[in-house]
C-alpha cells in the first residue's frame, strides 16, 4: 500500500510500525508534525514535553525501561537537550532510543542554522539521513535495530525539505509488536559516578569502530555507476537537487553519514576522475573525506550557509568548470509586488502591552525611524522566542534583545547587574516560561533583582501550531490533565509582587507596568488573553468614524493588519478586525471616532 506523506509523517509511521512504545518532544518547526501524528495512535504514550531536555530525559527513562523510544525535536532543541544526549551516549541503551534532530538550512522559522550533524561526532554515536519520505520511513526501523544491536541512541538528521515535502511511500510492512524489556538492575551501566564512567568510556570507542565496519555493507550506503568523469558523494535532500543537475554522474549515496564507510569512499574514489560533495551548511563529509586522502571539491563552489536548491548546486558547478557557461545571479522578485511585513494577527492579546511599553517613558522618542537608539533609552526590552518577538518591527519596536528559549529574563537579571541606568522588562511567553524561564525567576528571587518579568499568556504555544503545554491542562493526545498555573507558581518561588491583567485591557496593562516598573523588587506581570487564531466566533467588528478622525495616527501604531490607510484616510478591514474580543484600538482612539460597525453598514 501506498501513501502521500510528509517526511515527518514517514518518521511517524516509521517509528509506529518499528514498535516504538513512547514519543516525546518539544514542538518547533520544522519538527513539530511528528509527534502530533504520534499522538493520533491509541497504543502509544506520546507527550509534549516540558522542554527538550525533559523530552530526552523521558525518553531515556523508557528506554532503560526496555520499550523502544522515540524523541524528537528541531536543531536549537538538541543543544537544550544536550547533556541527557550525550549521557545517553555513555550509558547506552535498553529499549531502542532514536533522536530526531530537524536542521533548519535557510532559517525558514529559527534564531539561527547550525549543523547538527557535529553532534553525531561529538556524541560518538551513529547517524541516519533519509533524503525522502520513502527512506524516512524505512530507516526508522533500521534505526531502532541498530539502536539495540549496538547499545547506543541514533541521531536521525532531518531538514526543513525532508521533513516538509511530500512523497509517495510504501507502507506495507505491519506493526512490530512492542518490546517490553524492563527495566535491569545495573549500576555500572546506569549510575554515572566517575568510577562507572571511566569503565564505559573504552566501551564507547569499542561501539565506534563495529559501528564503522557496519558501515561499510549498510545497505543505504551504495555507488551508482554512471559516467565514471565526475562522482558525486552526498547525503540527504542535497542528493535529490544533484540528481537534477548532474542526471548521468556516478554517486555514493550516503545515508549513514557517521561513522562513514571509509573503504566504500575510497572503491569510489578510485573508479571516479574528479569528486564533488554536495551537502548542505557546513564541510561535513568533506572534511572527512579529505582526512582519509582523498582529494575532493565542494565548498570552495558551495554555499557553506543557507538553504541548497538545483539552482543553487547548478551554479556551483559552473563556477567548479563542471558544467559549461557562466553563473547567474537569481532573478530578483519584480519591484511592483507589495512588500509584506510579518506582524502579529488582528485581535492578539500581546498588542497592548508592546503598545504600552513602546509609549511608555521616552522610549518612543530615543529610537530614530529604522529603529536604532539615539541615546540611552529609559527601558530596555529583553524578548524571548516566540511570535510576540514580531513586535521588534514597526510601528512598536517594543523589543531589544533575543536570543533564545528562556534568555529574556536572564538578558534582563544581566543588564540590571551590569549598572545600566534604564529600567529593563524581560518579556516571555506561557509555554516558553515554561520551558526555560521558570529557573531565570528563580534566580532573580535569589539575587535580589529589580527587574520586571512580563508572561504573556495567550494558553497555548502559537509560533508552532498551538500545541499544548503544561499550562493548558491538555495533553498531547487531547486527554484532560492537571493545569500549572502560572500565578501560583510564580509565587511560590518567591516573588511577592504579582500581577495578572486582562491582555485586552489597556488602561489595567498600563497601570500594573508602572506599578511594577516603581517597586524596588523583582515584579512578574501576567497578561493574560486567548490566542485570536483560537478564536472560533466573532462578532462587532469596529468601523472608523472618518467624520471624527483627524488623522492623528494612534491606532496605527498599533500595528495591527485589520487597521489600513489608504488615501489618506484611515479603515478598518472588517473582515480582518477581531471585533469584541478586542477593541484595543477604540480604548486608545483619543477622539472616540472607533466603534462597532453600524447597523446596516457594509464597509
Amino acid at each position: 500500500m501506498k501513501k502521500l506523506l510528509s517526511g515527518n509523517e514517514a518518521f511517524a509511521l516509521g517509528a509506529h510500525h518499528a514498535g516504538i512504545k513512547v514519543a516525546t518532544a518539544y514542538p518547533g518547526t520544522p519538527s513539530t508534525e511528528i509527534l502530533e501524528y504520534i499522538s493520533k495512535f491509541d497504543d502509544v504514550y506520546a507527550e509534549w514535553s516540558t522542554n527538550e531536555k525533559v523530552a530526552m530525559e523521558v525518553g531515556l527513562g523508557a528506554s532503560y525501561a526496555g520499550v523502544r523510544t522515540l524523541v524528537s525535536m528541531k536543531h536549537v532543541g538538541l543543544n537544550v537537550a544536550s547533556d541527557p544526549f550525550l549521557a545517553a551516549a555513555i550509558t547506552g541503551v535498553r529499549g531502542g532510543l532514536v533522536v530526531i534532530s530537524a536542521d533548519d538550512p535557510g532559517i525558514h522559522s529559527s534564531q539561527g542554522e547550525q549543523d547538527n550533524r557535529h553532534y553525531a561526532r561529538l556524541a560518538k554515536v551513529p547517524m541516519l539521513e533519509p533524503a525522502d519520505s520513502q527512506e524516512a520511513y524505512d530507516l526508522m526501523e533500521i534505526a531502532f535495530d541498530i539502536s539495540e544491536q549496538f547499545d547506543t541512541p541514533v541521531l536521525m538528521r532531518s531538514t526543513t525539505r525532508i521533513s516538509h515535502a511530500n512523497s509517495l511511500v510504501d507502507v506495507s510492512r505491519h506493526r512490530s509488536a512492542p518490546k517490553q524489556l524492563g527495566f535491569v538492575h545495573d549500576v555500572q551501566k546506569y549510575v554515572m559516578l566517575p568510577v562507572h564512567a571511566r569503565l564505559r568510556r573504552p566501551l564507547l570507542e569499542e561501539r565506534l569502530v563495529k559501528l564503522t565496519a557496519y558501515a561499510e555493507t549498510f545497505p543505504y550506503n551504495r555507488i551508482m555507476w554512471g559516467e565514471r568523469k565526475l562522482g558525486i558523494i552526498t547525503s540527504g535532500v542535497a542528493y535529490q537537487y544533484a540528481q537534477e543537475v548532474f542526471p548521468n554522474a556516478s554517486y555514493l549515496k550516503l545515508s549513514m553519514t557517521y561513522p562513514l564507510p571509509e573503504k566504500l569512499i575510497h572503491e569510489f574514489a578510485q573508479g571516479v576522475e574528479k569528486i564533488l560533495v554536495v551537502e548542505e551548511l557546513d564541510p561535513f563529509l568533506e572534511d572527512s573525506i579529505k582526512a582519509l586522502g582523498i582529494k575532493v571539491i565542494g565548498k570552495e563552489f558551495i554555499p557553506r550557509f543557507g538553504e541548497l536548491n538545483p539552482f543553487v548546486v547548478e551554479q556551483a558547478a559552473r563556477r567548479a568548470g563542471l558544467l559549461p557557461g557562466a553563473p547567474v545571479q537569481p532573478s530578483a522578485p519584480p519591484q511592483w509586488l507589495p512588500a509584506r511585513p510579518p506582524l502579529l494577527c488582528p485581535g492578539c492579546p500581546h498588542t497592548s502591552l508592546f503598545f504600552v511599553l513602546s509609549t511608555m517613558g521616552q522610549r518612543a522618542k530615543i529610537l530614530d525611524a529604522s529603529g536604532k537608539s539615539q541615546g540611552e533609552t529609559k527601558m530596555v526590552i529583553t524578548g524571548d522566542i516566540g511570535c510576540y518577538t514580531l513586535a521588534t518591527y514597526p510601528p512598536l519596536r517594543a523589543m531589544d534583545t533575543t536570543a533564545c528559549m528562556g534568555a529574556s529574563i536572564g538578558h534582563a537579571l544581566g543588564k540590571e547587574k551590569a549598572g545600566i541606568s534604564s529600567k529593563v522588562v524581560a518579556v516571555i511567553g506561557d509555554s516558553t516560561f515554561l520551558h526555560s524561564g521558570i529557573t531565570g525567576v528563580v534566580d532573580g528571587v535569589y539575587n535580589q533583582s529589580q527587574a520586571t518579568i512580563v508572561i504573556l499568556d495567550n494558553g497555548t504555544t502559537a509560533m508552532t501550531g498551538h500545541q499544548h503545554h503544561p499550562g493548558t491542562g491538555v495533553s498531547a493526545q487531547g486527554k484532560k490533565t492537571k493545569a500549572v498555573k502560572l500565578e501560583r507558581l510564580v509565587k511560590g518561588i518567591g516573588v511577592d509582587d504579582v500581577k495578572v491583567v486582562n491582555a485586552f485591557d489597556v488602561k489595567a496593562i498600563r497601570a500594573a507596568m508602572k506599578s511594577s516598573l516603581d517597586n524596588p523588587s523583582l515584579s512578574v506581570v501576567i497578561v493574560r488573553g486567548e490566542c485570536a487564531v483560537l478564536v472560533k466566533t466573532r462578532s462587532g467588528a469596529r468601523a472608523v468614524d472618518v467624520e471624527k478622525c483627524d488623522d492623528c495616527g494612534t491606532c496605527i501604531k498599533i500595528g495591527c493588519p485589520a487597521i489600513q490607510k489608504f488615501d489618506d484616510r484611515v479603515f478598518i478591514d472588517a473582515t480582518l478586525c477581531a471585533g469584541d474580543i478586542c477593541t484595543v484600538c477604540e480604548q486608545l482612539c483619543p477622539k472616540k471616532a472607533i466603534g462597532p460597525v453600524a447597523p446596516g453598514d457594509k464597509s
